[in-house]
């Protein structure tokens, strides 16, 4: 069994391989690069075949998502710890090694590194910057950006921590781990599995950590770009999915009625603006939340529950949008957390 495998999972990703691979290659010497391709479309195995030969392939039948593709991927593997990393990602030295170190010294079994933006990089990138929180409604957001601000890396965030989420940009997990929890929850697709995932590691009792120490850049967006109706509606009914799958009971209905009737002012914030096919998809992920109830209430019954919230490494026991929008603390160190 291999220490350590890096798998990059693709989706027409061809031009990210050109950027970004070369980079990967270059700083991860010492452990094997494994490449699992989503069916794709656009000549990426071909691509790859003729450029990196090698590099090891998996080859899926079919796109099940980020989700599912990494389940089927890690199926195949066999290694100590699996580094789940998104192709538009330029790696430095050290970049794993470093990580796993914080991680066995300190008995995390998830970790991330930090992530800066690719193309600002003075930045803390939005997708995971300097670690995952998570607020008392659901909303994730990282040390380093909250909602739509990042904030300039000055090494305030230099120093290791324990989170509540870690970026599926760049997540190192136990294989032991993700695959007694049976991986990534598929039907996610893609968007807040991790945070699925790394709350039901929290279920267990065990710790997730941010290694300060070890730094990639994240370009973002290269398979759904912000505004794309189907990136929100993933986001919206992901958001509703985690809260009914992992609240403990006494907080679950309150906390939904919330999160639904902020979810109703973003939609209508939508109209305002003319973005109909936003507000579209904000009602369709309502929509197929309702008719995802049969399999969220089975899920609940299977899932670890964590009994005090704010006992987690993470969770921020107020609202962040009422913090961002009407407090207007739009950094981090403004929310008097550690």
């Amino acid at each position: 069994m291999a220490k350590v495998a890096i798998v990059i999972l693709n989706y027409n990703g061809v031009e990210m391989f050109k950027q970004f691979l070369p980079s990967v290659i270059k700083h991860t010497q010492n452990h094997e690069i494994i490449i699992a391709d989503n069916a794709s479309t656009d000549g990426s195995v071909a691509y790859l075949k003729a450029n990196f030969p090698e590099l090891k392939l998996i080859l899926l039948p079919t796109n099940t998502g980020y989700a599912g593709g990494y389940n089927e991927a890690l199926k195949q593997i066999s290694a100590e710890y699996f580094v789940l990393l998104n192709s538009d990602v330029e790696v430095t030295t050290n970049w794993v090694d470093t990580v796993i170190e914080s991680m066995e010294k300190n008995n995390w079994v998830a970790a991330m590194p930090k992530i800066r933006s690719y193309k600002q990089p003075e930045l803390f990138e939005y997708a995971g910057a300097a670690g995952g929180y998570i607020d008392k409604l659901g909303y994730p957001f990282c040390r380093g950006r909250i909602f739509d601000n990042q904030e300039v890396d000055n090494n305030q965030y230099n120093q290791n921590s324990e989170i509540f989420w870690a970026t599926g940009a760049c997540i190192f997990i136990k294989s032991s781990i993700f695959n007694q929890l049976n991986g990534f929850d598929s039907r996610f697709f893609a968007h807040m599995e991790e945070i699925d995932l790394c709350w039901r590691i929290h279920g267990l009792g065990l710790k997730i950590g941010y290694c300060a120490n070890s730094t990639v850049y994240h370009l973002g967006g290269g398979t759904l770009q912000k505004d794309s109706p189907k990136k929100v509606y993933l986001n919206f009914r992901n958001g509703l999915y985690l809260l009914f799958k992992n609240l403990p009971q006494n907080q679950l209905f309150g906390t939904l009625f919330q999160r639904m009737v902020l979810d109703g002012v973003a939609a209508i914030q939508f109209i305002i603006k003319g973005k109909f096919s936003l507000f579209n998809a904000v009602l369709q992920a309502h929509i197929d939340f309702y008719k995802a109830n049969n399999w969220l209430m089975k899920e609940r019954e299977n899932t670890q529950k964590v009994k005090d919230l704010n006992s987690m490494p993470g969770f921020y026991n107020k609202s962040i949008v009422w913090q961002y929008f009407v407090s207007k603390k739009k950094t981090f160190s403004e929310l008097m957390l550690k």
